[in-house]
């Protein structure tokens, strides 16, 4: 512990001490020279009251209660207060399905629009969280760690287009496995997934993804995007639409939501599924489900006011005079 002292120029005050004893050795030899003025040796037992025991250390409990009381003044310091705090906070990575599907225009303006919005009312409504961006196809890569600074992850969120991962597909596994190595620092229960995407599982590896979530500790909320009838996946170039999606036999695809593989990894990771169709429905119920599987965390904070020491030389200071004036036969200096 760092010990420091807080108005050490006080310190000079010490010097009072050595003056208090020269004082007190004076005072003694002029009463004493008093004395034999007025009466001989031989008389003065007569005459003046015997010295009392405590008379003897009277002039050790001056001094001793004035160093303290100096070093009540000057005021030692150590360390930094350290409060604790329990709350209920969550680490949630927004898992995003950045496929080409997610350009389906079934909800409005897109289905990647619409988890985007999602995100950013969800975290609106959060408290004392922190939350993370992974986006996910074919691949997966972050592109937000996991912070309390939700302006920094919504100007990230704007910015996220299905170009943003070359390797095409939905493959949940790959993303599980990037969100798993984020949360490698975060206690187990205190990790929650929010899964966004239109469920279409090419790679049909949600039980692998489920059994990794599991073993890892993750509690997933999936939220499914789209309609059942689904609409046509359109492609661009440089920004500009240049038709819609064909099959090999020049037919157009109709990308439609799944939900049976985003209400699985759901049930079985302990978190719920959400439609996601509805912003401010979806946004509810994703906080809702946050807040049944929270956890309490308790945190240390260091104040950034040193603890102060000087109230327990002050008692010091004050027991020594208060010995003096109940002790002190006469009430005075007495010595």
């Amino acid at each position: 512990m760092n010990w420091t002292l807080g108005n050490y120029w006080y310190l000079l005050l010490l010097l009072l001490l050595p003056l208090l004893g020269i004082i007190m050795v004076a005072y003694l030899k002029w009463k004493n020279t008093k004395k034999d003025v007025f009466a001989e040796a031989r008389f003065q037992p007569e005459l003046f009251e015997k010295k009392s025991a405590f008379s003897k250390i009277l002039p050790l409990l001056y001094l001793l209660g004035t160093l303290f009381l100096i070093i009540a003044i000057v005021d030692v310091l150590s360390g930094r207060e350290e409060v604790k705090t329990k709350q209920k906070m969550n680490n949630v990575i927004f898992l995003l399905d950045v496929s080409n599907s997610m350009n389906a225009q079934d909800v409005e303006p897109n289905r990647l629009d619409e988890a985007k919005n999602i995100i950013v009312n969800t975290m609106s409504k959060m408290r004392n969280d922190k939350v993370g961006i992974v986006v996910f196809a074919g691949e997966a890569t972050s592109i937000m760690p996991l912070t309390t600074d939700f302006t920094a992850v919504e100007t990230y969120i704007g910015g996220v287009e299905t170009s943003i991962v070359k390797l095409q597909g939905t493959d949940f596994l790959t993303g599980m496995k990037t969100v798993a190595f984020k949360f490698k620092d975060i206690a187990k229960g205190s990790r929650k997934v929010v899964i966004l995407s239109d469920g279409e599982d090419n790679e049909s590896n949600e039980k692998s993804a489920i059994k990794l979530a599991n073993k890892e500790g993750i509690t997933a909320i999936t939220v499914g995007i789209g309609s059942e009838e689904g609409a046509p996946i359109p492609e661009y170039v440089f920004g500009q639409l240049m038709g819609y999606k064909t099959d090999m036999n020049g037919q157009t695809v109709i990308s439609k939501r799944q939900v049976n593989a985003l209400k699985n990894i759901a049930a079985q990771t302990g978190g719920t599924y959400v439609d996601g169709n509805n912003l401010e429905s979806a946004s509810s119920q994703i906080i809702d489900g946050l807040a049944r599987t929270s956890t309490s965390s308790e945190s240390i904070v260091k104040s950034q006011n040193a603890i102060h020491y000087y109230q327990y030389f002050l008692g010091v200071s004050l027991f020594f005079f208060l010995l003096i004036f109940l002790l002190n036969p006469k009430k005075d200096f007495n010595i």
